[in-house]
C-alpha cells in the first residue's frame, strides 16, 4: 500500500505477487496488485483480478476499501454498490456497511435504494440524521421524477408525513432537520404551514446564517402576497442596519404594492404580524430622510440611505408621480454623494446604475462640476494638472469612468480622443508611483486609466483605424509589465491577439490568468474557439484537453460533494450540486470541445499514425448515436468577463446573447454532423458481392448507407440554416461575443466541398452494390464529381493566396481569414483522402476480379470501366494541387521570416521611448505566431500528402 500511495506502481504489483505466492487467497493483496495494474494501464487485467475477489463476496473492511478505491479509478460506481449489497447481506447489524452502501447508492443516484438503506440504518441504529437521510432521498425522487403529478401527489407528501411524525414525537434535534421541513413545504407550496415553522419553537434552532429566520419569513410573506408583513419586516430590519440594500429594495416594493391596493391599518388592531407598516409615499420620503440623518451621526459612512433616495426618485419618476421633488434634484444628490464617497472604487458602480436619471444635456456640466471638486495640482514638468494622493487618484478615475459610460468620449473625433489616449496613460504612468510597494499580485491603482486609453483606441481601430490595434496591444503589455496579476489586461490582449490571428501569445496568457474549475466552462471558449482555426493544433489538442479534465471530473466530484451534504445535514445544497452537475452535462462548450476535440484528433492521426477505422473505434463514435442535448443546451459563458464603460446602447445586449447562442449552435450542429458523417465511411467498406440486393438488407450495410444519406439531408439544412442566419449580417460589440467559425466556412468554399464529398460516398456505394456492367451512367456521374471536386478544392485554394502579413505605408496589417481558410483547406483535402480511401477499397476487388478473368480468357486486353481513369486522373491531381499547396505554404515561410519588422518606420509621434521597445515586442510576438500557423498547417499537409501517395489501385 506504501507504494501505491508513493506512486510505485510496479513495485506494489511485485510485493502483491510475493504475498500471494505464501497466502494464494489473500483477497486485499490481490485488490492492491489490480490498483497498481490499473495505474500502469493495465485495465483489463486489473478489471478480472478485481471481479475474482468480489466474487467471493468478501466482508473484511480492507478489501472492501480497496476495491472501492479501484473502481472509482475505473469511474464504475455502480460496482461498488454490488459490493456493499453483498456485504450488508452477510453482515446484516453493521451500521458502517449500510452506511457505505447508502453513500455508494448516492454516488451513482439510486434515490428510491437510498431511501430504503437509509430506514435500514435507522432501524439499527435509531439516529435521527439517518432518518432524515431517508426523507431527503425522497425529495430527490420527487426533483428526479419526471412526471411533476408523481412528484407532488406521492414523493412529497410522504416526506411531509415522515417529518410530521417526528416533530408530534418532539424528536426533531438539528437546525438541518428544521430546514429539510421548510424545503418539503416550500416544494409543496404549503407557504402558510412553512412560515408557521419558522416562526414556531422549531424556527428558533435556525441559527447558522444571519438573519436566517428573517429572509425565511421575508420569502414566503412574498410568496403569500402579504404585503403589510413585508413591508413591517423590512423596515425594522432597515433601523437595524440601514445599509442592507436588499432590504430597500422589498421596502419600495411593498409601499407601492399598498399604495396600489389602497390599503390602510385596521381600526383597533397591531398593523400586521410584524408591527408597524408604511403605506404612503410621505411615510416612505420621511423614512429615507430618518435613515440619512442616523447615517450622518454614525462613525462609519453608510452609502445604503443616499442611493435608496436616489432609487426612490427613480421609482417615482417610473409612476410618474410628481413628489419627486421633495426629495431633492438627483444630479445634485449624485454630486453630494461623489463629495462623500468619490474615493472609494465602488462609486462608480453605485452611481453607474442611477445615471439615466440625468438629462442628456446636463452631462458635460455634471463631469465639470465633479472635476472642480478634485484636488488636482499641476506641476513644472507636466502639462496637466495631476492628483496628490491615491484619494484625489481614486476620484478623478471616477470622473473618467463616468465619461465614457455618459458616451463623452463615444462623440470626440479621431484628434480629439488619441489626445484624451496620450492625456490617460500620462495619468497611468504618474499613478503608478502611489503603487511602488504594491506586491506582484495586487492591481496598481491607476490601472484602470490604461484600460480607458485602450478602449478609446478600439473605438478607433473599429472605425478603420488599423494602427490602433496595435497601440492596443502596446499599451496592455506596458500595463501587465508594471501589474502581471490584472486580469483584465490579460482578457484584452487575448481578445485582440486573437482577432488578429495571432494565438502564440493568448497560451501564454490564458495560462498565466490560472483559471480554475467551473472557469473552464464561462471563459474557455476565449481560448477553444481561435486555437485550432489559427493553425495552432497542437495548443488547440491542449486547451481542449483542459476543458474536457474538467467536464469528466465534474461527474465524480459532484457525487463527492453530495456525500459530504448528506454527512454533514446540508440537505438544502444536494438539489443545488445536482443541479450544477446537469448544467454543466447540458454546457454548450462542453458538447463543443467534445465534437471539435474529435474532429481535431482525426485530423492530425486518421490514415497518418492509425487507420481511420481504428481512430472512429477508439473514441466509440457511431454515426447512428448523437450524445448532445441539443433541447437542453445550456450557454454557460460568460460575456460581461471584460470591464465595459460603454453607454448601454453600445454594450452587449440580451439580443446579442441570444443571437450569439443561436450562431453557436447551428455551427456546432453542422460540425457535429460532419463528424459523424465521417465515423460512418468505415462501416460502409464491408464489400458486397453485387446484384444481391436482397442479402444486402441482412448484412445491415444497407441501412448504413441509409443513416449516411439521412445524415447529409441533415447537414443540408443546417447549412442552409446557417446561410440564412448570416445574411443577417450580425455585428457583436468588438468585446462582445466572438463569431464561430461558420462565416468562413461557407465563404471559403469548404462547406460546399465536404457536402459533395459525402454526395460521393453515395455515389461509390451504389455503384458498389451494382457492380460495373450495368453502370455507366452511374460511373459517369462519379467522373463528373471527381473533376468539379479538383475545381472546388483549387477554388478553396485560391482563397487562401495572399500575403498573411503585409507592411502598407509603415504599418503592419494581418490577415487572419486567409490563416483560417489554410485551416479550413486542410480539413476538407483530410476528408477528401478519407473518402478516397474508401473509393479504393471498393474500387480494388473489382480491379483484381476484371484482371482474373483477363488472365482466364487469355485476352490481351479487358477493356477496362471508365471509373479506374476518372479515379486515377482524380488522384493524381488531388497530389498535384497538395505539391502546389505545400509549396505555397513554404513561400509563406520564407516571406514571414524575412519580414523584417524593425525596419517599420515608427514613425507615429504618440509613441514615447519605453512604448518603442512594447511594440517591437508585440509585433516580434504576431510575427511568431503567425509562422508558427504556418509551420504548423505545413507539416500536417506533408503527411497528408504522403497518403494520397499510397492511393494507387
Amino acid at each position: 500500500a506504501d507504494y501505491l500511495d508513493n506512486g510505485n506502481n510496479k513495485m506494489a504489483i511485485q510485493q502483491a505477487d510475493k504475498l500471494l505466492k505464501k497466502h494464494k487467497d489473500l483477497h486485499c493483496a490481490k485488490v492492491l496488485k489490480a490498483i497498481g495494474l490499473q495505474r500502469t494501464g493495465k485495465q483489463d487485467e486489473a478489471y478480472a483480478l478485481a471481479q475474482e475477489v468480489a466474487a467471493l463476496e468478501p466482508t473484511d473492511d480492507n478489501s472492501l476499501q480497496a476495491l472501492t478505491i479501484l473502481y472509482r479509478e475505473m469511474h464504475r460506481p455502480e460496482l461498488v454498490t454490488k459490493l456493499y449489497e453483498a456485504a450488508v447481506k452477510k453482515v446484516p447489524n453493521s451500521e458502517e456497511y449500510h452506511s457505505h452502501l447508502f453513500m455508494a447508492y448516492a454516488r451513482v443516484g439510486e434515490y428510491k435504494k437510498m431511501q430504503q438503506a437509509g430506514m435500514a440504518l435507522y432501524k439499527i441504529v435509531p439516529k435521527n440524521p439517518y432518518y432524515f437521510w431517508s426523507v431527503m432521498s425522497l425529495i430527490m425522487q420527487s426533483i428526479s421524477a419526471q412526471d411533476e403529478n408523481l412528484s407532488r401527489t406521492m414523493f412529497l407528501p410522504l416526506a411531509e408525513r415522515m417529518v410530521e411524525k417526528m416533530v408530534k414525537e418532539d424528536k426533531i434535534e438539528a437546525e438541518a432537520e428544521v430546514e429539510l421541513y421548510y424545503m418539503i413545504l416550500e416544494r409543496l407550496e404549503k407557504y402558510k404551514e412553512a412560515l408557521d415553522v419558522v416562526r414556531g419553537k422549531l424556527g428558533e434552532k435556525l441559527t447558522s446564517e444571519l438573519q436566517s429566520r428573517e429572509n425565511k419569513c421575508m420569502a414566503m410573506y412574498k410568496k403569500l402576497c402579504r404585503w403589510p408583513e413585508c413591508n413591517a419586516l423590512s423596515r425594522r430590519l432597515l433601523v437595524k442596519n440601514s445599509d442592507d440594500w436588499q432590504f430597500y429594495i422589498t421596502y419600495f416594493d411593498s409601499v407601492f404594492q399598498l399604495i396600489d391596493e389602497s390599503w390602510t391599518p385596521p381600526p383597533e388592531e397591531e398593523h400586521s404580524l410584524e408591527g408597524e407598516v408604511h403605506y404612503s409615499i410621505e411615510q416612505a420620503v420621511k423614512f429615507i430622510e430618518e435613515r440619512i440623518t442616523e447615517e450622518s451621526k454614525s462613525s462609519r459612512p453608510r452609502r445604503g440611505p443616499y442611493l435608496a433616495k436616489l432609487e426612490l426618485i427613480r421609482r417615482l419618476r417610473y409612476r410618474g408621480c410628481n413628489d419627486e421633488y421633495k426629495l431633492g434634484d438627483p444630479e445634485e444628490l449624485m454630486f453630494q454623494y461623489f463629495k462623500k464617497f468619490g474615493d472609494k472604487p465602488c462609486c462608480f458602480t453605485d452611481l453607474k446604475v442611477f445615471v439615466d436619471l440625468l438629462p442628456c444635456s446636463q452631462y458635460t456640466k455634471f463631469i465639470s462640476q465633479l472635476l472642480e471638486v478634485i484636488p488636482l495640482s499641476a506641476t513644472a514638468e507636466s502639462e496637466i494638472a495631476l492628483p496628490a494622493d491615491i484619494k484625489a487618484l481614486q476620484q478623478h478615475l471616477c470622473v473618467v469612468q463616468l465619461s465614457r459610460l455618459l458616451g463623452i468620449y463615444h462623440a470626440m473625433d479621431k484628434k480629439q480622443k488619441l489626445m484624451v489616449v496620450r492625456e490617460l496613460m500620462l495619468r497611468y504612468r504618474h499613478g503608478l508611483e502611489f503603487g511602488k510597494s504594491c506586491l506582484k499580485t495586487e492591481l496598481q491603482f491607476s490601472d484602470y486609466y490604461c484600460l480607458l486609453a485602450v478602449h478609446l483606441l478600439l473605438d478607433l481601430w473599429l472605425e478603420g483605424e488599423e494602427t490602433a490595434a496595435w497601440q492596443c496591444l502596446t499599451l496592455l503589455e506596458e500595463g501587465l509589465s508594471h501589474s502581471p496579476s490584472n486580469a483584465q489586461f490579460k482578457l484584452l490582449l487575448i481578445r485582440i491577439y486573437c482577432r488578429l490571428g495571432a494565438f502564440e501569445p493568448v497560451a501564454e496568457l490564458y495560462s498565466s490568468l490560472d483559471a480554475k474549475h467551473i472557469q473552464h466552462d464561462t471563459i474557455g471558449y476565449l481560448l477553444t474557439r481561435y486555437a485550432e482555426s489559427l493553425g495552432h493544433y497542437a495548443a488547440a489538442s491542449q486547451s481542449c484537453n483542459f476543458a474536457l479534465r474538467f467536464f469528466h471530473s465534474n461527474q465524480k466530484d459532484t457525487s463527492e460533494y453530495i456525500i459530504q451534504a448528506y454527512k454533514y445535514g446540508a440537505f438544502e445544497k444536494i438539489p443545488e450540486f445536482i443541479a450544477f452537475r446537469n448544467r454543466l452535462n447540458s454546457s454548450l462548450h462542453f458538447a463543443q470541445v467534445r465534437t471539435e476535440r474529435m474532429l481535431l484528433d482525426l485530423l492530425l492521426e486518421a490514415n497518418i499514425s492509425t487507420s481511420l477505422e481504428e481512430s472512429i473505434k477508439s473514441m466509440s463514435l457511431s454515426p447512428e448515436e448523437d450524445d448532445i442535448p441539443w433541447k437542453d443546451l445550456r450557454d454557460n459563458r460568460d460575456l460581461t468577463v471584460l470591464f465595459n464603460w460603454d453607454p448601454k446602447d453600445r454594450d452587449i445586449s440580451e439580443e446579442h446573447k441570444k443571437l450569439s447562442l443561436e450562431e453557436e449552435t447551428m455551427w456546432l450542429r453542422i460540425r457535429s454532423l460532419t463528424l459523424r458523417l465521417v465515423s460512418g465511411l468505415p462501416t460502409l467498406s464491408h464489400t458486397i458481392q453485387p446484384k444481391n440486393s436482397e442479402k444486402t438488407a441482412e448484412n445491415g450495410v444497407s441501412s448504413k448507407i441509409d443513416t449516411i444519406r439521412s445524415l447529409l439531408q441533415q447537414l443540408e439544412a443546417a447549412v442552409d440554416s446557417g446561410k440564412k442566419f448570416l445574411e443577417q449580417k450580425i455585428q457583436y460589440p468588438v468585446l462582445g461575443p466572438p463569431p464561430t467559425r461558420m462565416a468562413g466556412f461557407l465563404s471559403s468554399g469548404s462547406c460546399q466541398c465536404q457536402t459533395s464529398l459525402f454526395y460521393l460516398v453515395s455515389d461509390i456505394y451504389e455503384l458498389d452494390t451494382n457492380g460495373l456492367e450495368d453502370s455507366a451512367e452511374i460511373q459517369e456521374r462519379i467522373g463528373n464529381s471527381f473533376k468539379s471536386l479538383v475545381e472546388r478544392l483549387t477554388d478553396t485554394f485560391n482563397k487562401c493566396k495572399g500575403d498573411l502579413i503585409e507592411v502598407r505605408d509603415g504599418t503592419l496589417k494581418t490577415h487572419p481569414n486567409l490563416l483560417e481558410n489554410l485551416v479550413f483547406f486542410v480539413e476538407t483535402i483530410s476528408i477528401a483522402l478519407w473518402v478516397s480511401s474508401y473509393c479504393d477499397g471498393v474500387l480494388r476487388p473489382f480491379k483484381s476480379n476484371l484482371q482474373k478473368k483477363k488472365k482466364k480468357k487469355k485476352e490481351s486486353t479487358v477493356a477496362m470501366p471508365p471509373v479506374f481513369t476518372h479515379y486515377l486522373d482524380y488522384v493524381a491531381e488531388l497530389q498535384t494541387l497538395t505539391s502546389n499547396v505545400i509549396d505555397h505554404i513554404k513561400g509563406l515561410e520564407i516571406i514571414l521570416s524575412a519580414l523584417k519588422l524593425e525596419e517599420l518606420s515608427l514613425k507615429d509621434t504618440l509613441l514615447l521611448q519605453e512604448e518603442k521597445k512594447f511594440t517591437k515586442a508585440v509585433q516580434g510576438k504576431v510575427q511568431s505566431s503567425y509562422h508558427h500557423s504556418v509551420q504548423e498547417i505545413g507539416e500536417l499537409l506533408k503527411k497528408r500528402l504522403d497518403t494520397i501517395k499510397k492511393l494507387k489501385i
